[in-house]
């Protein structure tokens, strides 16, 4: 999938999540993406940023367009080599926390986005790819 305009944004402390949802907010504003897009994009990523610093430590945040058959889009990429995900299946559910929150991140990342997709295993990391359409 050729991607345009990237842009990545190491995540390593609560500023990088901060820069990593402005950037996708930039973002989804250059391709045109509504008010309210713009802030479901932005709050997908600072779930995904929260969960990279929460859980690995640090990664990275890769957001760039993408046009598929004349569709605009976004695309996020997550990624760390953090401790991986023991059970993606459990980590999906609402209510599924192994830090004492409230297990909304993963699957309200998944509402907020037209596609998604995991992968993870332990030990080597996580890598969530997240895209939403234009309307």
């Amino acid at each position: 999938m050729p991607l345009t305009g990237t842009i990545r944004v190491p995540i390593n402390s609560d500023v990088d999540i901060v820069k990593a949802r402005q950037s996708g907010r930039e973002a989804a504003a250059q391709a045109g993406f509504s008010h309210t897009d713009m802030s479901l994009i932005a709050t997908a990523i600072s779930e995904l940023a929260r969960n990279i610093l929460r859980y690995a430590k640090h990664g990275e945040i890769v957001i760039g367009h993408d046009d598929n058959s004349g569709k605009q889009g976004i695309v996020v990429v997550a990624r760390d080599e953090g401790p991986g995900i023991r059970s993606i299946e459990q980590a999906l559910q609402v209510g599924f926390s192994t830090s004492g929150g409230l297990g909304l991140g993963l699957p309200g990342v998944r509402r907020l986005t037209d596609e998604f997709e995991i992968s993870s295993k332990p030990g080597r990391g996580t890598v969530v790819t997240i895209k939403k359409w234009r309307a």
